[in-house]
């Protein structure tokens, strides 16, 4: 599941981050497996935005962890390249 969601991530979709939303949340093994950056395939402040703008529950809480995660330094020097990078090292044998 989390592999599919890197992908999602390097799609870059703004489509797509509910989806990644639903995996992340499906169950708590989900939830600390999919790291909350690959909803951020389109950049941080992009996917904030889009989410701020979406008037669905899974937004808002999406929203809320993204907001809680980024003031406990989360994001700190998150790019989308960076990351993109990692999990293709990771994920490369």
């Amino acid at each position: 599941m989390k592999l599919c969601c890197v992908q999602l991530f390097n799609a870059g979709s703004l489509d797509d981050v509910l989806l990644i939303w639903k995996a992340k949340s499906a169950s708590m093994d989900a939830d600390c497996s999919i790291d909350i950056q690959l909803l951020c395939g389109s950049g941080l402040t992009t996917t904030r935005a889009y989410l701020l703008s979406q008037r669905l529950p899974e937004a808002e809480a999406a929203l809320q962890r993204l907001l809680d995660c980024e003031k406990a330094g989360d994001f700190e020097d998150f790019s989308v390249e960076g990351h993109s990078a990692q999990y293709a090292a990771y994920y490369t044998p």
